[in-house]
């Protein structure tokens, strides 16, 4: 796992020059690789690529990059693993090619030079990289399958550069920091900035599924792997046993796959379905007790350390437990605009970088359960969206009546209800997982609200599928690589863990999306298929539990804590100077100290903007901040 850079400058700059600038890019990476770091710049100074590296295969110096292949005609520059590599290197001695390291990365490039593009189709992995093709004098730029590993892009000033970061790009003082507005007003709809769109308006995310070639001065971006196309293709008309069978197999191999290391491995462990199953596979594969880790938090409304010490007891693993109070999630706080680079509203980014620093002290990659919700329908949202999404084609005047009547009741449950039938939303779905509505938006900003490109063109192509069985592939597209798999990847690279996702494998991918739902989802009951395969190894009295967020007090935050902060946040011009209207913000947040209006994940998202536009505001163009961040 590591932090990578390139760029591509036409403007004539020596070589030395050229060496600088991509080493300063590099080392704001530091965090993504703390064990090693390399350059490589062209003869002529024009293309540069540079990594930060945390050394996972192949520890020798010969698993260094940027790496070159046959005397330097491809150089790489990689971040992820390509966890299948020790099979595709057997096919490619076969037909003659040889090997100086022990590493995944110099079985990508053997696999670029053999098969081109078609390399991608081949890799069961998760990845960004960036090749120099130095006889086409081609820059070939591709990220992986789900979106687990990340990659920015940006031209500017006769520059074109990559990197996993946005804070690499900025470290280029030529580099442009105008707030794209139309990413700003998606971010307020979202709870994060999605792909294709940056923040800022010079920069672009390559989407997940999609590779890039700039050559000539110019850039094609195309998608080499459809979700969307495999959701709406015939379904796996197979016998329950048979699925059951065939999901065990494809997820024992996933764990195993990913099980191999050459530093410490073990497991993030909530006692929940998803990451109890991995666990469990994990042990039947390991000769010894596999490490697991959770936090315990003090208000016991999210707390789910007893379960997974329960599962953890049950299965024998090496299980470790930190207690993880108010003032120590608050220490996190601001870090998270420097994690993220971009505005991020999910909270549940504090607790997901703690377990990561209490994982990396023991070990160096840690297996997740993410994927589990999106491809077994396991979110309660999906249960109330098939059942009562009815209901949000009402009238406007009866959903309002119904609004009013749950937020007379003051709980986070009912005032979320509250807001979701206030929403005016075409499409249904949207009134489950918008932060705010289109009307509030277009009142914050002044002008209409912005879609995620990529959910929308999802959105229209799955409109041949049952209304219930669009929105898990919807969120695998946008809000699983966006939300879920930034976070992961921002606080556990901050905490320099890798973070792996066997559920997330593209084959288990494939087979979920192809299951009918009654496969998924039977009456009432989520995630049928995984439970039969857990519940061979784990008792089913430990995990029959309401499913848990993994979630952040942030009402006490706010009515204590974070109040002075927030108040003087919105009294300054941190808004304004962003183009939105404060006194909606305002009206917001004297509602919440009023007890009118309890929706503290919108006042989040205003608070962490805002700290992301203090963070930038105070940060001097090019000039390197220090790594450290919280304990």
């Amino acid at each position: 796992m590591c932090g990578i850079v390139g760029l591509w400058d036409s403007n004539g700059s020596s070589q030395g020059h050229t060496r600088v600038l991509v080493e300063r890019m590099r080392d704001r990476l530091v965090h993504r690789g703390p064990d090693d770091a390399g350059a490589w710049v062209a003869p002529d100074g024009q293309v540069a690529l540079g990594q930060r590296r945390l050394s996972i295969i192949d520890l020798s110096p010969l698993g260094r990059n940027p790496m070159p292949w046959d005397g330097g005609r491809l150089w790489i520059t990689f971040n992820g693993e390509v966890y299948n590599f020790q099979s595709l290197r057997a096919e490619l001695e076969a037909a003659g090619y040889r090997f100086r390291s022990r590493s995944d990365t110099e079985v990508v490039l053997a696999a670029y030079d053999r098969w081109g593009v078609d390399c991608l189709a081949r890799f069961v992995g998760m990845f960004a990289f960036g090749l120099w093709d130095a006889p086409r004098r081609r820059l070939f730029l591709a990220r992986d399958r789900l979106g687990k590993k990340p990659l920015y892009y940006a031209s500017y000033a006769g520059r074109f550069a990559f990197a996993s970061e946005l804070k690499a790009l900025a470290a280029d003082p030529e580099f442009p920091r105008e707030v794209d507005r139309e990413a700003l007003c998606v971010y307020l709809r979202y709870g994060y900035v999605p792909a294709p769109f940056a923040i800022f308006r010079h920069a672009r995310k390559l989407p997940p599924a999609h590779y890039a070639v700039y050559e000539s001065g110019r850039l094609g971006v195309e998608r080499y792997w459809d979700p969307v196309a495999i959701a709406l293709s015939t379904r796996e008309d197979v016998p329950e046993p048979e699925a059951e069978e065939r999901l065990e197999a494809l997820l024992l191999d996933a764990v195993r796959l990913r099980m191999i290391s050459d530093v410490p491995l073990g497991a993030f462990l909530s006692g929940g379905i998803d990451s109890s199953l991995v666990v469990a596979l994990m042990q039947e594969a390991s000769a010894r007790p596999v490490k697991t880790f959770t936090i315990r938090f003090e208000n016991p409304e999210y707390n789910e350390a007893d379960h997974a010490a329960a599962v953890a007891r049950h299965l024998g693993t090496d299980h470790y437990e930190e207690t993880c109070g108010a003032d120590r999630m608050l220490g996190i706080v601001d870090a998270i605009p420097g994690f993220f680079d971009e505005p991020f509203a999910d909270s549940s980014a504090v607790p997901t970088y703690l377990v990561s620093r209490i994982a990396r002290q023991r070990v160096t990659v840690a297996l997740s359960g993410d994927g589990g919700d999106e491809l077994f329908f396991g979110y309660p949202r999906y249960h109330h969206y098939a059942r009562r999404g009815w209901a949000l084609g009402t009238p406007g005047l009866v959903r309002r009546l119904a609004a009013l009547a749950a937020s007379a009741v003051p709980r986070r449950r009912f005032q979320r209800a509250a807001d979701v039938l206030r929403q005016e939303e075409a499409d249904p779905y949207l009134h489950f997982i918008a932060w705010w509505g289109a009307r509030e938006v277009e009142a914050l900003s002044g002008r209409p609200p912005a879609d995620n490109p990529i959910y929308a063109a999802a959105r229209e192509r799955l409109a041949p599928l049952p209304p219930r069985e669009r929105p898990p592939v919807l969120d695998l597209v946008s809000y699983l690589p966006e939300d879920i798999l930034t976070k992961v990847d921002r606080t556990s690279m901050a905490a320099s863990l890798e973070a792996r996702a066997p559920l997330l494998d593209h084959r288990v991918a494939e087979f979920a999306l192809r299951l009918p739902l009654a496969l998924k989802w039977r009456r009432g009951r989520a995630k049928r298929l995984l439970r039969r395969v857990l519940y061979k190894r784990v008792p089913r009295r430990l995990l029959e539990r309401p499913k848990m967020g993994f979630g952040v007090p942030l009402g006490d935050w706010f009515r204590g804590p974070l109040r002075e902060r927030m108040s003087a946040h919105l009294a300054g011009p941190l808004l304004e100077d962003l183009g939105l209207e404060p006194a909606v913000a305002r009206a917001l947040w004297a509602d919440f100290l009023a007890g009118r209006r309890l929706r503290t994940e919108l006042l989040w998202s205003l608070f962490v903007l805002m700290a992301w536009a203090e963070h930038w505001k105070s940060e001097p163009v090019g000039q390197d901040v220090p790594a450290g961040v919280p304990a």
